[in-house]
């Protein structure tokens, strides 16, 4: 059974007031939202629980797959399906 998705936004909301954001991202990019499953929601957050870190190096699908971590968790949940 498919597992209820969240959105998961690229740069998090407690970042767009932040002047080193604000600099260099659009508005449009940092409403950006990616579709995941609950569990992988809560995974990337604990394995990058620092929102300026996940806004700063992970605002892409892309990066957020490279993080070693993460990347193998992804790996390992679409081999469970």
């Amino acid at each position: 059974m498919r597992q209820a998705t969240t959105e998961h936004h690229l740069i998090p909301r407690t970042c767009h007031s932040n002047k080193w954001f604000r600099k260099r991202f659009t508005r449009q990019q940092m409403q950006e939202t990616i579709p995941v499953c609950r569990d992988c929601h809560r995974s990337i957050h604990r394995l990058i629980p620092s929102e300026k870190e996940l806004g700063r190096y992970y605002h892409t699908v892309e990066a957020l797959l490279a993080h070693d971590q993460l990347g193998r968790y992804v790996q390992w949940v679409r081999k469970q399906r």
